[in-house]
C-alpha cells in the first residue's frame, strides 16, 4: 500500500513527486567525483546510496562509509560521537566565516559553549524572540506586497528576510544600514570560497591550501564587520533590571553552569557570527523549497491558508494550531534537508556495523540519502506533509534528521522551526504564490541544499 492509500489521499490528488537531480552512475572514478562534487556533493551518489545499509569505496587512500543504518548512525553521532570529529575539508570551509562557533569546535572547548549557550535556546527564551520575527516576516510581506504585480524572486526575498529576523533577534535593532554589507559578505563567501578545491580534499589541515589564503584575508574582513555591529549594539545598553532583548544580551550575560565563565569578545562574536549564518541560510532554505512545493501543489497550499485562517486569534496566529503547517515544515526537510551531509573523521579503530573503521576513515551521513532511503521510507521521493501530522506512525529517530541528532545536535532547532512555522504561515495566509519558470528546480549540495537557479514566482494577495 503506498503512502497516499495509507493516508487516504483522494485518487485526483495523487502526491506531488518534485523533480530530482540525476543519479550518478556507478563506478564513477575519482576524478569524475571530484569533478562533480565541485557543482554539487549530492551528484556524486548513484542508485546504491538510496538502497543500501551501509556502503565502503576508498577515497584518497581513505576508506569512506555511507552510513544509512538508523542504529549505526546511532552508534556515530550518540553513543561514540566523541571518537567521531570534523573533516579538514569541513574546518576550512567552515572556520574563516564561523570562527570558533559552537558549530566547529571540538572538545572541552565545544563542552563549554554548548553549557553556555543552552539556556539562550530553551522554548521560554526563543518564545521572548518571537517579536523580532514577526516583525521581520511583516516587514518581508509590506516589500512584497509592492511587487506583487510583477514577477518575484523568492529566494532572494527569503534570503533577505531571514537576513533581517537574524539582525533583529541579534541585536534588536533593523538592519537598515548593516543588512546590505551583511548579505554582500555572506554571498560573496558562498559563491568564491565555500566550494570546496581539490587540495581542500587532499591536504592536511595544517597545510593551507591556495583557498585557504583567499579565505583567511575574506575572514579579516569578516570577523572586522561583526566587531562594528556588536560594539554598535553594545552602545545601546541593556536598561538595568529588565529582561533581555535580544539573543545578544542573552549571550552576553550567559554563564557555564559549571565553572560560571562568560565568553570572551571573541567568543561573543564567533557565537554571534554562527547564530547569524546557520539560522539565516538553514530557514530561508527551508521556506524556499516549502514555498516551491507549495507552488507546484496548489491543493496543498490551500489546506495551509485554511489552517493560517483558522489559527488567527484576536489578530495574531496562535503557533499550536499551525499543525499542518508544521507538517508542510518538516515534510520540506525530509525532501530539501538544509544540510545535506554531515561528515565525520574516526579518531580512533572502531566497527560500524560488520565494518571496520580505521583512524582517519571518513564516516558520511547524509540527511538527503536518508530522507530518501527506499528501505525507510513509503514513496520516499513524494511531497506527503501528512506523514508528519499528529497520529501518524513518527520516522525512526536516527532516520530523519533535519537538525542533526545526538550531543551535537542543532542548539537553534527549535528557534529554526518557530521561526520558519509563522513565516511560513504568514506569507500563504498573504499570498497565494505560483510558479512562473516551467523549468524544473534541481537542488545541489555545496554547504547547505541550493536550487540550481532562482526561480521566478508570482505572488497574488488573498
Amino acid at each position: 500500500m503506498s503512502i497516499a492509500e495509507a493516508f487516504d489521499v483522494p485518487v485526483a490528488r495523487r502526491p506531488l513527486v518534485p523533480p530530482s537531480p540525476p543519479r550518478a552512475p556507478e563506478g564513477m572514478g575519482t576524478i569524475g567525483r571530484i569533478m562533480a562534487m565541485r557543482d554539487s556533493v549530492i551528484s556524486t551518489w548513484g542508485p546504491r546510496a538510496y538502497q543500501e545499509d551501509l556502503i565502503q569505496a576508498r577515497f584518497f587512500l581513505r576508506s569512506n562509509f555511507i552510513v544509512n543504518r538508523p542504529d549505526a548512525i546511532k552508534h556515530v553521532l550518540v553513543d561514540n560521537y566523541e571518537n567521531y570529529t570534523r573533516t579538514a575539508p569541513g574546518i576550512r570551509v567552515l572556520r574563516p566565516i564561523l570562527g570558533e562557533g559552537v558549530l566547529i569546535a571540538e572538545g572541552r572547548k565545544w563542552k563549554h559553549q554548548r553549557r553556555t549557550l543552552a539556556p539562550a535556546f530553551v522554548p521560554r527564551a526563543v518564545t521572548t524572540l518571537v517579536p523580532h520575527m514577526i516583525a521581520g516576516v511583516d516587514e518581508a510581506i509590506e516589500k512584497l506586497k509592492a511587487n506583487s504585480n510583477q514577477p518575484v524572486d523568492i529566494r532572494d526575498a527569503m534570503q533577505r528576510m531571514t537576513l533581517e529576523i537574524a539582525g533583529r533577534t541579534m541585536f534588536s535593532f533593523e538592519m537598515g544600514r548593516h543588512g546590505t554589507t551583511l548579505r554582500e559578505l555572506i554571498m560573496e563567501y558562498g559563491e568564491n570560497l565555500a566550494r570546496p578545491h581539490p587540495l581542500d580534499l587532499l591536504l592536511p589541515l595544517s597545510w593551507p591550501s591556495p583557498q585557504d589564503f583567499a579565505r583567511a584575508r575574506f575572514s579579516k574582513r569578516w570577523m572586522e564587520f561583526m566587531t562594528t555591529v556588536m560594539t554598535e549594539r553594545r552602545a545601546i545598553g541593556k536598561q538595568e533590571g529588565a529582561p533581555p532583548r535580544d539573543l545578544f544580551d542573552l549571550l552576553d550575560a550567559a554563564r557555564d553552569p559549571e565553572t560560571g565563565a562568560a565568553f570572551t569578545e571573541e567568543q561573543l562574536r564567533d557565537e554571534a557570527a554562527t547564530m547569524i549564518l546557520a539560522g539565516h541560510e538553514t530557514t530561508a532554505t527551508a521556506l524556499f523549497w516549502a514555498l516551491y512545493l507549495l507552488s507546484l501543489d496548489p491543493a496543498t497550499q490551500d489546506e495551509v491558508a485554511a489552517e493560517v485562517k483558522n489559527a488567527m486569534a484576536a489578530g495574531a496566529l496562535e503557533l499550536d494550531r499551525l499543525k499542518f503547517t508544521r507538517a508542510v515544515i518538516d515534510e520540506t526537510m525530509r525532501l530539501y534537508p538544509s544540510v545535506f551531509l554531515i561528515a565525520r573523521a574516526a579518531a580512533a579503530p572502531d566497527t560500524i556495523g560488520d565494518k571496520q573503521v580505521r583512524k582517519g576513515d571518513v564516516i558520511l551521513i547524509s540527511p538527503w540519502l536518508l530522507h530518501r532511503h527506499e528501505k525507510l521510507w513509503t514513496d520516499p521521493d513524494a511531497f506527503i506533509p501528512a506523514r508528519f501530522m499528529p497520529g501518524a506512525p513518527q520516522p525512526d529517530r536516527f532516520a530523519y534528521l533535519p537538525f542533526g541528532v545526538g550531543p551535537r545536535v542543532c542548539i537553534g532547532a527549535q528557534f529554526a522551526l518557530v521561526e520558519a512555522t509563522l513565516a511560513l504561515a504568514k506569507l500563504i495566509g498573504a499570498f497565494r504564490f505560483a510558479l512562473i519558470d516551467k523549468k524544473p528546480v534541481m537542488a545541489i549540495g555545496v554547504v547547505t541544499t541550493q536550487p540550481d537557479y532562482s526561480p521566478m514566482f508570482s505572488i497574488t494577495p488573498r
